[in-house]
């Protein structure tokens, strides 16, 4: 394809994604594919010869389109939010005519100093303490590809951490360990709340993970004496401490833990080095009325001078791509001591190294994450912020928290339903109630009415299982879903409770 070609199908591929957008209200939410359907699609092996670039193109709307479930769909509520913008695709074309792997600031100095002042901006907009921000000199942030890699990223250094700690020779002989000694005794922990990624990171780093439970009179949130508990044990049993990680607005139902009183046990307990998972809940700190909810104060109090010191939120990680507008896929992550990433994961072979980066005047991302080569993802930040504003941004969030709660209202207001847990910002989990019938049997009742609404191409919700309880939930976040949406989402529900309960 020369340049005009691509003038050419450019100008057709963006009027196509126009009318997929145009037509996206009067589509089904959910595909109607069944597994395979693509293999009978597509030839078993690839063409020999080259085919036109028009007829490639149909091959998105023949071949792509019918697997595809609609999540920028208004009458999408179905596990979280992934919403993207006009302004993040136009940004991600920009990105891709300029690519390149971005993994140190001499491979594009553009990528690397753009992402600084992105993170940094995200953060100021969420409220963040500047020891998270680069202009601390000592923390900073980095654009991860989810809150899963954010925490892969902060696990290795906090095992780095916790390696340093026990080898220190601050500590008594009787303390002191080496590496090797303690590598297969680590312990990390998490709530039942916490993402299933707490789980699989323990896996791949051959850890102990320990979910503690928690409890509906605590909103959910994991409680400090709840942690101490588990830590007294596991020190008891021989086993080493070395990562809490504190939920804030939890993907399954908004839950918060108890910021102060888990960093207040991590302060008995220095090896602690404690990550904050806000992937889902995090952006909403962007409207300065979430931030008390959100525990804000709490996670940013710190210790002067020590980003690595015990006693404090060491990490913080949101997903700007689940609420943010920011197509997938962006997660900010920051850290208050950056040389906790770097002396964990910096490998420079020769044909990496430049004069700059020798000199320690710039920064090298390919030593704040695991991979070498990086998307230029800060442009989409850039162009959704330049954009929208901080008043458009926080506009767009506030509609999701009044269209849940116009949700919510409903479900207060219905003798057929009731609310699990309060409404979090965007999010209401809520199950269908009946006084005449035990609690394994509503379980069921639910499981029967979700099985049923679940068929309905025109609406997308989610289920879930909170400590045995089975229960639905609906998530707001798409820029297009107003009012009219929810309304007709709630006729639905009525619809197939009615169905349900006869």
């Amino acid at each position: 394809m020369d340049i005009e070609a691509f003038r050419r199908n450019a100008y057709a591929a963006v009027d196509q994604i126009c009318e997929y957008y145009t037509s996206l209200p009067s589509q089904a939410v959910q595909s109607t594919a069944q597994p395979g359907y693509i293999k009978d699609l597509l030839p078993n092996e690839p063409p020999q010869d080259g085919t036109s670039f028009e007829e490639v193109m149909k091959d998105f709307e023949r071949v792509v389109l019918p697997g595809i479930t609609h999540w920028q769909h208004p009458g999408f509520f179905a596990f979280f939010p992934a919403n993207s913008s006009f302004e993040s695709i136009i940004a991600d074309m920009f990105a891709g005519a300029v690519s390149n792997p971005g993994f140190s600031w001499i491979a594009s100095p553009a990528c690397t100093e753009l992402e600084v002042v992105m993170v940094d901006w995200v953060g100021k907009l969420l409220g963040l303490s500047p020891s998270f921000l680069s202009t601390s000199e000592c923390g900073g942030g980095v654009i991860q590809g989810s809150a899963s890699e954010a925490l892969i990223v902060v696990t290795v250094a906090a095992r780095e951490r916790a390696f340093s700690y026990y080898s220190s020779p601050s500590l008594g002989p009787s303390l002191r360990r080496e590496p090797e000694e303690i590598r297969s005794k680590l312990v990390m922990y998490g709530s039942t709340e916490t993402h299933s990624v707490g789980k699989k990171t323990a896996i791949i780093f051959g850890v102990k993970y320990r979910a503690l439970k928690v409890e509906m009179e605590d909103g959910l949130g994991l409680r400090g004496e709840t942690l101490r508990r588990a830590v007294e044990e596991d020190v008891a049993s021989g086993l080493v401490p070395f990562l809490v990680v504190v939920t804030v607005g939890a993907t399954n139902a908004g839950s918060i833990d108890f910021v102060s009183e888990i960093v207040a046990v991590c302060q008995d307990y220095p090896s602690l080095f404690v990550h904050v998972d806000s992937a889902w809940g995090g952006v909403y700190l962007a409207c300065p009325e979430n931030r008390v909810e959100a525990r804000l104060e709490e996670i940013n109090a710190f210790v002067e001078g020590d980003g690595a010191a015990a006693g404090q939120v060491h990490s913080f990680s949101t997903n700007v791509h689940k609420a943010g507008l920011i197509a997938l896929e962006a997660t900010c992550l920051w850290i208050r001591e950056r040389k906790m990433l770097t002396d964990a994961l910096s490998i420079t072979p020769p044909y990496l190294r430049s004069a700059v980066g020798d000199q320690g005047t710039v920064i090298d991302y390919r030593n704040w994450n695991l991979g070498l080569g990086r998307r230029f993802r800060s442009l989409k930040i850039l162009f959704v912020l330049r954009s929208y504003g901080i008043s458009g941004f926080q506009a767009h969030l506030r509609r999701h928290c009044d269209l849940a709660s116009r949700f919510e209202s409903y479900i207060r207001s219905s003798s057929s339903f009731s609310l699990f847990t309060p409404r979090r910002w965007g999010l209401v989990v809520f199950r269908l109630t009946d006084p005449n019938v035990n609690d394994e049997e509503l379980n069921a009742l639910n499981k029967e009415f979700y099985a049923a609404i679940e068929q309905d191409r025109d609406i997308m919700i989610s289920s879930t299982i909170i400590n045995g309880v089975y229960c639905i939930r609906l998530a707001v976040g798409g820029p297009s879903t107003r009012e009219e949406r929810v309304d007709k989402a709630w006729g639905l529900i009525q619809l197939y409770a009615e169905r349900t309960l006869r």
